[in-house]
This record gives C-alpha cells, sequence and structure tokens, in this order.
C-alpha cells in the first residue's frame, strides 16, 4: 500500500483539493510477452524535443476505459475525456477521434488489435478499465501500446476513492506524457490566482484554486481585502502559498495553508511588504520591503523568524526568485534607470544585469528546469511574456499584446502560465503557451482571472 498522503480523506471534501485526502496503491500490469522496457522516448522512436519551430504531434488513440461493473461506464468516459483533453491541450499529441475507431470493444487484458489502430494512423493507443471495489474504493487500469511496435510500454493499476477520479485521469495522463516525450509531465498540479469579479471600479478580489486545467475551483478567500500575488510552497508535503493583502493599514505578506485554511503573517515589518516567494527548500520566504523611496530584497527564515538583507541600494528591487539549486536568485530593479532584471547569489552580494533589450523588464522568475528566466517585457506600447537564458542570451519573445503579465512556470518547465488583460470594460484571462511560443490557449475560469502561480506536481 502506498500512502501518497500520509493520512485519510479530509471529511467533508468533495473535490482533489487535498494532498492527504488521496491515498492510492499502484501497481505495475502487463499483458504476458507484450511488456518491453522503457517508453517510446527511451527506445529513440517517438521522443519530441520542445524547441522553437515546432513539430507534429503524436497520434494517439483513448477509446474510453472499459467498465468493470455497469455501474462504472461514467467514470471510464469521463477518465478517458480528461486525459484526451489534458494531452491535446499540451500540442505535442492529437488525440484520435473515437468515431475513426474500428475497434470498439477494448479488452484490456489482451493484446490489442494493432492493424485496426494503424489503418487509423494511430501511434499510441491507451487502454483501461475503472472498477467500483467491494470495499467503495474505485480502481483504476491502464496500459499505454505502442503501435507500431505491438508492444506494452507501460501500465499501472491505482486505488482511490471515487470522488478523486479526475487526480486518476492526470496521474495517467502524467505517465503517457513521460514515457512518450521523455519528460516530466505536469497535468497533476494545481494553480493558485486572483480570482476577480465586478466592476473595474468596485473590483472584489479573491484568492482561488483550481487543477490546472480550470477544473475543482475553490475559493481561499472572500474578498473582504484586496490580495496580490499569490505562490506556492515548492515542499510537495506541505502545502502552503504565500501572498500579499491590503488589509487595514499597509500591504502584508501572509503564509496560508491550504489544508486548514489558517493563515499568519509573515513578519511584522514596518512599512510595505510585497512580492513574496518561496525557496527551493520551503523554508524561507524572501520578500521586498519598502523603506522610504527605495524597496529591497530581504529573506526570512520560516522556523527561526530571523531575517536576512539581502540588498542595500537607493532604488526598487523586487519581484525576486530562486534558482532551483536556492544558490542564486533573479530580480527586477530600476537600480539602471528603468526596470531590468538582475542575477546575484541567494546570500547577496553583487548584482549582474542581463536584460539589455529596448523596453523595461519586471516579474522574472527561474524555471524549475534551471534552463530559463521568463519575464514580462513592456515597450512599444506592448506587454509581452517571454524567456531568455540564466545569462541573458538567447532571448524569446512567447506572445505579445496590450498587456500580459505574471508568466509561471508549469513543474516541467515546459509550458508556461500568464495572464492577459485586454482593456476597455473587459477584464484579464489566464494563457497558457510552451517555452517554444506555440499552443497558446486559454484557461478556463469562472470569471476575471489574474496573477497564476504553478505548484510541484502532487505525486
Amino acid at each position: 500500500m502506498f500512502d501518497l498522503f500520509r493520512g485519510n480523506p479530509t471529511p467533508g471534501l468533495s473535490s482533489p483539493m487535498s494532498r492527504r485526502a488521496f491515498t492510492f496503491t499502484a501497481g505495475a500490469l502487463a499483458v504476458s510477452g507484450m511488456m518491453r522496457p522503457g517508453g517510446l522516448a527511451a527506445q529513440g522512436q517517438q521522443r519530441l524535443e520542445v524547441v522553437p519551430g515546432g513539430t507534429a504531434a503524436i497520434p494517439i488513440a483513448i477509446p474510453n476505459f472499459a467498465a468493470g461493473t455497469p455501474s462504472d461506464g461514467e467514470a471510464g468516459v469521463n477518465v478517458a475525456q480528461v486525459i484526451t483533453n489534458n494531452l491535446r491541450r499540451s500540442g505535442l499529441f492529437a488525440p484520435i477521434d473515437q468515431a475513426a475507431y474500428i475497434e470498439k470493444t477494448i479488452n484490456i487484458d489482451a493484446a490489442p488489435q494493432f492493424q485496426n489502430w494503424k489503418t487509423i494512423n494511430a501511434q499510441a493507443l491507451v487502454t483501461g478499465r475503472m472498477t467500483r471495489q467491494p470495499d467503495g474504493r474505485l480502481k483504476a487500469e491502464f496500459r499505454l501500446w505502442d503501435v507500431t511496435s505491438g508492444q506494452q510500454i507501460t501500465g499501472q493499476q491505482y486505488f482511490t476513492s471515487p470522488e478523486y477520479w479526475r487526480r486518476i485521469a492526470h496521474i495517467i495522463s502524467d505517465q503517457i506524457y513521460e514515457h512518450m516525450i521523455g519528460d516530466k509531465g505536469y497535468f497533476d498540479s494545481r494553480v493558485v490566482f486572483v480570482d476577480e469579479s465586478g466592476s473595474k471600479e468596485r473590483r472584489v478580489k479573491k484568492l482561488a484554486l483550481m487543477d490546472q486545467d480550470g477544473a475543482n475551483v475553490r475559493y481561499l478567500t472572500k474578498g473582504a481585502d484586496l490580495v496580490l500575488t499569490p505562490r506556492f510552497s515548492p515542499a510537495r508535503d506541505e502545502q502552503l502559498i504565500t501572498y500579499m493583502e491590503f488589509g487595514q493599514g499597509d500591504p502584508r505578506v501572509y503564509l496560508y495553508r491550504i489544508e486548514t485554511g489558517e493563515r499568519e503573517i509573515v513578519g511584522n515589518f514596518p512599512g510595505m511588504s510585497f512580492s513574496p516567494r518561496f525557496s527551493p527548500d520551503g523554508q524561507r520566504v524572501i520578500m521586498s520591503l519598502q523603506q522610504g523611496g527605495n524597496s529591497n530584497l530581504f529573506v526570512m527564515d520560516l522556523r527561526s523568524k530571523s531575517t536576512t538583507r539581502l540588498t542595500d541600494t537607493p532604488a526598487i528591487d523586487t519581484s525576486p526568485s530562486y534558482a532551483p539549486d536556492g544558490t542564486r536568485l533573479c530580480f527586477e530593479s530600476d537600480r539602471g534607470g528603468k526596470p531590468q532584471i538582475y542575477v546575484m547569489p541567494a546570500t547577496g552580494g553583487p548584482a549582474q544585469r542581463i536584460s539589455f533589450g529596448e523596453g523595461s523588464y519586471s516579474t522574472p522568475v527561474w524555471s524549475p528546469r534551471g534552463d530559463y528566466i521568463a519575464f514580462t517585457k513592456q515597450g512599444g506600447g506592448q506587454f509581452s511574456i517571454g524567456i531568455m537564458k540564466t545569462d541573458g542570451s538567447g532571448e524569446r519573445i512567447l506572445t505579445s499584446g496590450f498587456h500580459n503579465e505574471g508568466p509561471t512556470f508549469a513543474p516541467n518547465g515546459r509550458v508556461l502560465m500568464f495572464f492577459r488583460d485586454p482593456g476597455g470594460n473587459g477584464g484579464p484571462s489566464l494563457f497558457t503557451v510552451d517555452v517554444s511560443g506555440r499552443n497558446e490557449q486559454r484557461v478556463p475560469t469562472p470569471g476575471f482571472a489574474s496573477d497564476p502561480a504553478w505548484s510541484p506536481l502532487l505525486s
């Protein structure tokens, strides 16, 4: 028994928002004589590189999962649909319309009739089954097949409470992505964002949490005070968010515990504190503190509550973000006259400017892979989302428009989410784009949405 969340289901929680509320047993599945080591990526047959210029999407067939009992049909359809949507939205897969299938009934316990799938040009096939167990749990089984070679790439089975069927669909999606592409997936993750409602003059902003595909929205605050810049802790075993709130008096940085709803202030500093972000180990929060007309970077150890000053300049230093190894920081500063991106050691010291293009640069964030820094760039009457290498070379604009801002990386570092405000009487919406600048897609939210931040993988 693999207890992923080290606890029992949370009473009254009906959507997969609490990691401790999800427990599953995972095991491998294989049809005798049909399993080969490694996925398509490992075999060098179908690996995709996410690079500028794009590549052809992999045609993949995802039939509805079979029903283990007559009452499991809906679950089988739903899981297959979520997997299909995840893979399609990635831009790296081209799910084949089920109307084109020759083989309508799939026996997961036997090898498929591969010629039927070759005929419709499928290169990969996913088969599965959902079965309600006598103890009430839901058993999910799936197999991923290489249609060309007629071999099984991988197979797993999971047990969970029925209300967490979407988590299972996301986990299976990640398995398929990893075996086909060669990178970790990002589907079993969540996004915290600022939900916005009301007119521009009386806008209500609430912290909200959702699955990466926009499902299972949950509100964390009631909208009484203005909230901005929420950020996830990278520590998967402790679901924490830090954010800035305009309440009574100066803006403050808070910690919010997702599972309990408890919050606490991060230090009681004079003046404003803003732009918080966790260190890679989740043990510290770095932020910007205003002092007169300037702001500098400070880091607080969450265990000892001790605070260390990192910058001391007559400028505005803000929006810090750690490298994934925790040794360096990137941040925004106007010390050179207008906002630019700088990099310095995580303990402080000399800072090196890395942005030199026309316009100003803001909201830098380090990729979890360590290879890129994403940013917002303003110039020529437009706001753009871009990436550059960590030494400032290779700048690439991914999307531009009236107002694009606030990039955040997916857990695998291959997709960015940001918000776009078209101006006028409307409001902002969330979008994703991959690091090659392709596959821009809107993320569904209940209303207007801004300031997204992606969680680590949940499993």
